[in-house]
């Protein structure tokens, strides 16, 4: 497990997931959020993201968390050798979303690019229309992509912080075995 691609909805824990999963493995997380935008929450072009998602990528140990299917796929799929699903319900995620963008008003969240505080805005509200259809429309739409791009791949489904923390210790057990 050396390239790992992390799905899910929005405030549904891929960021946090990642980022405990990267240091116990230490391996680089990147977050595809974290490059798709400028200060402001000025998008990249479509160019511009896939180039640095493609560096941020070459090398030979990963872990990337987000979706950006349709964007990303062809790049992270034909390399990478897990992916994991990170389920959560519709009152967990928007709770999660919720929690985050009070939090972003007083802090920045270190997995947003620089200057990309959130906000309870038209952006906050698109996010949980996301939630809110992710199952019936988002999510299928994810699969489709994954089924095009990286059908060889395993996936891993995780649907609570038991299973998560199972598999964390899990991944750092075989780390140690492994004298990685």
């Amino acid at each position: 497990m050396r390239r790992v691609v992390i799905l899910g909805p929005a405030g549904g824990g891929k960021s946090t997931f990642a980022r405990r999963l990267g240091k116990r493995l230490a391996i680089p997380v990147v977050h595809l959020d974290a490059l798709c935008w400028e200060p402001g929450w000025k998008a990249l072009t479509i160019d511009a993201f896939r180039s640095r998602l493609s560096e941020a990528i070459s090398g030979d140990a990963w872990i990337t968390d987000g979706n950006y299917a349709k964007l990303t796929f062809d790049l992270r799929m034909p390399r990478a050798d897990l992916v994991i699903w990170v389920e959560r319900s519709r009152l967990h995620c928007t709770w999660r979303v919720c929690k985050r963008a009070i939090k972003s008003y007083f802090n920045a969240d270190e997995d947003l690019a620089d200057g990309c505080k959130e906000r309870i805005d038209r952006r906050f509200l698109d996010r949980l229309r996301y939630i809110a259809h992710f199952n019936r429309v988002n999510r299928p739409r994810i699969e489709a992509e994954r089924m095009t791009h990286g059908p060889h791949v395993p996936v891993l489904v995780l649907r609570s912080d038991r299973e998560i923390a199972a598999f964390l210790a899990k991944s750092e057990s075989a780390v140690r075995q492994d004298g990685l």
